[in-house]
């Protein structure tokens, strides 16, 4: 075990900031450039796209690997890593959202960066040019969280705790209560910068699907927006459109939500987990395949922290940091079998925060390990060779 190891296991102790969905404030950005910066980098946070994965370091730095077609990895060029490459120069972040097919992150200063695909606007610069390398979310806002998939993104105030979306809102998955503005382009209806979602909530953190959009308010209700074909908004009813937040069914109290492709999943105050939206494999993990218009409780009872949707696929984190998922293939337990219930990930690691894409990725001891297909570069270890079971991810190349 590497030496710089105790100190993130002390940072995880005494900081939330250490979660996927950080929330804690984070002291001013002090730490070296990348230039003077070598020794191998201790995570705190990992997110996991569709192709691509990054990760945050203990000391600020950011790191990506995987498919990098549309730059995505933000490295300046659109070459595919079998291992991590840095992001961003002498830029810090506490916070990364791998989407899709672009990236965005937020930096100890509370700004907004994102790079990548900007078909939809997704990048929320004021414009739909691609960027090889982090580019300002325009607006000058501060903003504690950001979340990015497909074709849209959000992300939370700082302070503030208010929601404002930017890219695609053909569908209202800008939650700005229309599906027909402020801008219209080839592909629909859109917004270049950021604009407030419609509603006088406060949120603790927003989440981003496919074409859906959901939220964990501060008093511990979720609100859902956009595409509903399959139940993901989680409001019970049948329209496939929700232009403004709309509350999920029910009277359970969440502290945490996250949106998969079509399915979204959150962990109530008494850490158990329920689902909604699109089954097929097995992502609502109630041991059926049948899709749900309402919030079901994931099967098994166990004791939930956290929770990540992605593609078919969801992981958790339980309160005793061990990881289980379930859905399509790449659930980690050693076999690249669907699950409808959950499997705890094999390894017998304990692991202090996951996430779940097409792959699944989790950290232990401030190391990631990451499990599912190879292609491109997935998993981070300098192959693309295929792992049902954890393997670590390798360090960037220069560090040691």
């Amino acid at each position: 075990m590497r030496k710089d190891v105790l100190l993130v296991l002390s940072l995880f102790a005494i900081s939330v900031a250490c979660r996927d969905d950080a929330d804690s404030p984070t002291a001013p950005d002090t730490s070296p450039s990348l230039a003077t910066t070598t020794a191998a980098p201790v995570y705190i946070q990992v997110s996991v796209g569709v192709g691509h994965s990054c990760a945050v370091a203990s000391d600020g730095r950011l790191f990506c690997w995987g498919r990098n077609g549309d730059g995505e990895l933000g490295d300046g060029t659109t070459t595919d890593r079998l291992i991590p490459v840095p992001v961003g120069g002498a830029l810090r972040f506490r916070q990364v959202s791998a989407g899709f097919f672009s990236t965005c992150a937020v930096t100890t200063t509370y700004r907004a960066y994102c790079w990548g695909d900007n078909t939809y606007a997704q990048l929320g610069d004021g414009t739909t040019s691609p960027r090889l390398r982090p580019a300002a979310v325009a607006g000058g806002r501060q903003f504690r969280r950001v979340e990015t998939f497909l074709q849209h993104t959000c992300a939370v105030t700082y302070p503030g705790d208010k929601a404002f979306c930017w890219g695609n809102n053909t569908v209202g998955e800008l939650g700005i209560g229309n599906n027909t503005g402020p801008q219209n382009g080839r592909f629909g209806a859109f917004s270049a910068k950021p604009v407030a979602v419609l509603s006088s909530l406060t949120f603790r953190h927003v989440t981003v699907g496919d074409s859906h959009s959901c939220g964990a308010t501060n008093d511990n209700r979720v609100f859902c927006w956009g595409y509903n074909r399959w139940g993901q908004v989680g409001d019970g009813s049948g329209g496939w459109i929700k232009v403004k937040p709309v509350r999920v069914a029910g009277t359970q109290q969440y502290r945490q939500v996250d949106a998969g492709q079509y399915h979204t999943c959150a962990v109530t105050t008494a850490n158990r987990a329920f689902c909604w939206g699109k089954n097929s494999f097995g992502a609502l993990g109630n041991g059926t395949r049948s899709s749900s218009r309402a919030p079901k409780a994931v099967s098994g009872g166990l004791s939930l922290d956290r929770i990540s949707a992605g593609e078919d696929l969801t992981c958790a984190e339980s309160t005793g940091n061990r990881v289980y998922c379930w859905g399509l293939n790449s659930v980690g337990d050693g076999t690249f079998n669907n699950r409808l219930t959950p499997v705890p990930v094999a390894g017998g690691l304990l692991f202090t925060q996951a996430s779940a894409g097409v792959d699944g990725c989790a950290i232990s001891g401030g190391r990631v390990y990451c499990w599912g297909f190879g292609d491109q570069g997935y998993l981070g270890n300098g192959s693309t060779e295929n792992s049902p079971s954890p393997v670590p991810v390798s360090d960037p190349a220069g560090t040691s």
